[in-house]
């Protein structure tokens, strides 16, 4: 966003105005973002009325204790970040270096369970053992798998509530300095082997159903 108070208008935005007005309070839309907030701030922006109508799992930034949050996706749009963090939407917030940076798997992982599961486990294995050239000794984070996971089941990512943070301009964490800032809901740890394995069940499920 170019400014503060600066939406940016994008058919997403429209869209993602549309589907929550057409939801109940009582049955809010749960909106997924594994990447820059920009589309969802300029939504609240556009219209307001959609913060009590969606429930918003954003992974973005990192851990509270971590020297910084500058993190790819926050840091692409800091004044988006701090739309969604001051409008008061329900957030789920999935930090990434100090608590997802533990979803990690390895090339033999893949290898032994994943590579044989039909051509998306081919694909998967290929994608992993073509993104570097040395394998050995290394491991990848596979952030994305912990937004889902959230909402598959919420206990794989044990969270606390906590008052709604603010972002300096350096990004780093500032402590809400107020008691009325509203609450978000802060995951604090990721099960990496319950995650993982459900994956692979489904995995294992889809090839015997091709």
């Amino acid at each position: 966003m170019p400014g503060p108070d600066e939406p940016v208008e994008s058919e997403a935005a429209r869209d993602l105005i549309r589907r929550a007005m057409a939801r109940g309070k009582d049955d809010p839309l749960y909106v997924v973002a594994i990447g820059a907030i920009t589309n969802i701030a300029s939504a609240l922006l556009l219209q307001p009325a959609i913060a009590n109508r969606i429930v918003l799992v954003w992974l973005g930034g990192h851990a509270f204790h971590w020297q910084d949050t500058r993190e790819f996706n926050l840091a692409q749009d800091l004044h988006a970040a701090r739309v969604v963090l001051d409008a008061g939407v329900p957030l789920v917030l999935l930090p990434c270096m100090g608590v997802v940076s533990h979803l990690t798997t390895t090339l033999s992982e893949l290898r032994d369970y994943v590579k044989d599961q039909g051509p998306l486990g081919q694909y998967l294995y290929e994608t992993y053992r073509n993104c570097m050239a040395d394998h050995v000794g290394h491991s990848r984070v596979i952030w994305d798998l912990s937004a889902i996971a959230w909402l598959v089941r919420p206990e794989w990512c044990p969270s606390e509530l906590t008052p709604s943070p603010r972002v300096t301009d350096d990004c780093r964490w500032a402590e809400a300095e107020a008691e009325w800032r509203h609450p978000i809901r802060y995951v604090t740890h990721v099960d990496r082997d319950a995650i993982f394995r459900d994956l692979l069940a489904k995995l294992d499920q889809a090839s015997g159903a091709e």
